[in-house]
């Protein structure tokens, strides 16, 4: 049995007991009932989650995966592809928005080359598992073969139990890919089946004739593979990315190990949601950080359980908006494990 389908056996479901335990615990501590809102309902579910009332969310990690895609080949992005390369450089030497937002949270960030076409120099700072230099042009032929779909699904498995090994109690993940929003469009057409019109946006700015250039290729995809489209491993090996397949492996991985995994955007959101499909059972470990102005990335939040904790009208992907709700995430935990209960503070309850 391969690592894939032996983490698929090793995800269970949330037990909706812990989740009443922990309300019961909310009604003990020093504020009206439900005062938090939603961070009550945050530190709820995490309770379940980790299956302790003792949470802790003290070493936080973000793990960050870059690839590149064959769909570009079409004009569907007005970037070259070589700038997924020069951003992965960019978030070597610290200076890229996740790298601030990571730096100002306190939360470690590590950077994966799960399959950037342009070769990387070696760094110490970078992990390398390469399944393949790039997906291959999804809208002419399938964007990877199984193996190299189950190499990258196994290397965000390997990555989670990594950071669990590693002592981390809150996880969020994001990418870097030029191309990789018409990906997760074409991959959120084929999960939802609403009409492609209905899932793409501009991305990284495309102009009026990119965006035509994006729904032909989309299209023409979802024609193309429409037998492969019915099963969601079928949809991640034929209009999929590597760094899609890693997320959504690392999605997987956090729920075996019982691991709060914080989502990021519209492509990261993809990711989960295909790990959702898979197995139902890790819906109940991710937490949908904010919800992105990409048209499509509504649909995706569907599946998910919870709404975004944030909407700030961003659109940048590279985990940022993982990284701003993690900080939530964290005070959520806090405030139930650090309040005073209503007998330790001596305070009268009603």
């Amino acid at each position: 049995m391969n690592l894939f389908r032996k983490t698929l056996q090793e995800v269970r479901p949330i037990d909706p007991l812990w989740i009443e335990s922990a309300r019961r615990r909310q009604l003990e501590l020093t504020k009206p009932p439900g005062s938090l809102g939603r961070l009550e309902e945050i530190a709820n579910r995490c309770v379940a989650m980790r299956e302790s009332l003792a949470l802790t969310a003290n070493r936080p990690r973000i793990v960050l995966f870059a690839a590149d895609h064959g769909v570009c080949a079409e004009g569907v992005s007005p970037y070259p592809q070589e700038v997924t390369a020069q951003m992965v450089l960019n978030f070597l030497g610290g200076g890229a928005a996740i790298n601030a937002l990571a730096r100002s949270g306190g939360i470690e960030l590590k950077v994966v080359d799960v399959g950037v076409a342009t070769p990387l120099p070696v760094s110490s700072d970078l992990i390398s598992r390469r399944a393949a230099p790039g997906t291959r042009n999804f809208s002419k032929e399938p964007a990877m073969t199984e193996a190299e779909m189950t190499a990258a699904l196994e290397t965000g498995i390997e990555l989670a139990s990594d950071s669990a090994m590693a002592g981390c109690d809150l996880l969020g993940f994001g990418e870097m890919g030029i191309g990789n929003t018409t990906s997760a469009s074409a991959i959120t057409a084929a999960l939802t089946r609403e009409p492609t019109e209905a899932v793409i946006g501009c991305g990284t700015g495309a102009d009026d004739a990119c965006m035509a250039r994006k729904r032909l290729a989309i299209e023409r995809a979802l024609a193309l593979h429409a037998a492969s489209l019915g099963d969601p491993l079928g949809i991640l090996r034929c209009v999929g990315g590597l760094e899609i397949a890693a997320m959504c492996g690392f999605c997987l991985g956090a729920a075996a190990h019982r691991i709060p995994v914080v989502t990021d955007g519209f492509i990261a959101t993809a990711a989960a949601a295909l790990a959702i499909r898979i197995c139902p059972a890790s819906s109940g470990y991710v937490i949908a950080s904010h919800k992105s102005v990409e048209p499509g990335h509504m649909h995706l939040l569907a599946m998910l359980e919870g709404a975004p904790l944030l909407d700030l009208e961003m659109r940048l992907g590279e985990a940022t908006g993982a990284a701003l709700a993690m900080k939530i995430i964290q005070a959520a935990i806090a405030a139930f494990t650090q309040m005073a209960t209503f007998a330790t503070a001596g305070v009268s309850n009603k």
